[in-house]
């Protein structure tokens, strides 16, 4: 009788709704992947029954699998926003222990300066050098400063780049005599607590391709000071052979607390044109608040500072795996591991086949809106039909029953 051939495909229809309904609920979820339910026939086994002689018994739901396929990507303007172009997973530390995978990228610092989810997910990410380059592939929480200051830094070298007028003459020569002072710069550094320290340089040519370096540190003046000599090349670049000592500052709290920074000076050119400093630097800072983030397309969080210092705070770590189909989805935008899904395969954004980061963005569902809607009529149609079956046998079966 068709009466379970109907009520399997009853129950199938009302499978493929329950699908459609929680897509098209989760049309506005970010990171979402649309699901589609799969249909199976159902064939009765008869061990001595030819092939073409079972009828068949019904209709069942073999699987109900995720589609994913990529979302659009809108952008928000919220730092800590990511979307994933292209393939991966972001990886989460649960509040159980437990570890999942996410597409939804909605992230938020806690008071402890933990990079989390809505639903309590640390992310996780590699460590980093302050430049942003990855110094270990173990994963771990990221985390970021956020209740104090970063502690100042110590300079420890300063850079010039800067043109020495080939054309000056001679100062102890020159008629009328060159000021002292004529070419020079400043800079300012720093001590371990942060406080300035200014440096100033001054040169003075002393013969043809030969100038005197006189420095002053703390307002000191600068002609006061010991000069060194720095040579040119006919070529107007530095000799290589110059030596150059190293600068000795003070703490502006305690002078007798001195240190020695490096001075570079080895771009340092003397050709025929005006004295100009191109570039003067020093790796020194004073301590500073966090003010804002920044993720680059290769996941590597740039934590800004009010003392203007811009220091990676971790790379974000992306995670795929062989059959993403096998994963299984866990609430919340997750999904965790199976043995279907097979290991984890971690690796860093835009490496291989990881997707890139786009930072102040989102991933929109994929799901499909007018594919959903007509699907829903369609197995709307479905559930009729078989509904309609059941009819029709009943009226079979009645029309039995009342024969004489």
């Amino acid at each position: 009788m068709a009466f379970q051939q109907g009520l399997s495909g009853l129950n199938a229809a009302s499978r493929n709704l329950d699908v459609i309904g929680h897509n098209i609920a989760n049309a506005n979820t970010v990171g979402m992947k649309t699901s589609r339910a799969e249909f199976a026939e159902v064939y009765a086994s008869s061990i001595n029954a030819s092939g073409g002689a079972n009828a068949g018994i019904g209709v069942s739901v073999a699987s109900v699998s995720q589609m994913f396929t990529q979302g659009n990507i809108t952008v928000t303007g919220n730092d800590l926003d990511v979307a994933i172009n292209g393939s991966g997973f972001f990886e989460l530390t649960m509040p159980d222990g437990s570890i999942n995978y996410t597409r939804a990228g909605m992230f938020k610092l806690d008071r402890d300066g933990n990079i989390m989810t809505n639903n309590g997910g640390q992310l996780m990410g590699y460590p980093t050098d302050e430049e942003g380059m990855r110094t270990s592939f173990e994963s771990q929480p990221l985390r970021l400063t956020t209740g104090g200051p970063i502690p100042a830094r110590q300079t420890a070298s300063i850079s010039a780049e800067f043109n020495l007028d080939a054309r000056a003459p001679v100062a102890a020569t020159a008629v009328p005599p060159t000021p002292f002072g004529t070419y020079g710069t400043t800079i300012t550094a720093f001590d371990q607590q942060g406080l300035e320290i200014p440096v100033a340089m001054v040169f003075e040519k002393t013969g043809n391709n030969q100038w005197n370096v006189y420095t002053g540190v703390n307002g000191a003046d600068p002609a006061a000071s010991v000069p060194f000599q720095i040579n040119f090349l006919a070529d107007g670049s530095l000799d290589a052979a110059t030596v150059i000592p190293p600068l000795q500052l003070a703490s502006p709290n305690d002078p007798a607390a001195v240190f020695n920074v490096e001075l570079d000076l080895a771009r340092a050119t003397q050709f025929g044109t005006s004295f100009a400093v191109s570039d003067l630097t020093q790796d020194g800072y004073r301590p500073g608040q966090l003010t804002s983030l920044g993720i680059s397309e290769q996941g590597v969080i740039m934590a800004r500072y009010s003392n203007g210092q811009s220091i990676a705070a971790g790379q974000v770590a992306l995670v795929n795996f062989r059959n993403v189909q096998g994963l299984s989805p866990v609430g919340g935008g997750n999904w965790a591991q199976t043995f279907t899904s097979g290991e984890p395969v971690r690796g860093a954004p835009g490496e291989g086949s990881m997707g890139a980061l786009r930072s102040g963005a989102l991933e929109d569902s994929n799901v499909d809106l007018t594919a959903e809607l007509v699907s829903m009529m369609t197995a709307q149609r479905a559930y009729q039909a078989n509904a309609q079956t059941i009819k029709t046998q009943d009226q079979v079966l009645s029309t039995l029953l009342n024969m004489r």
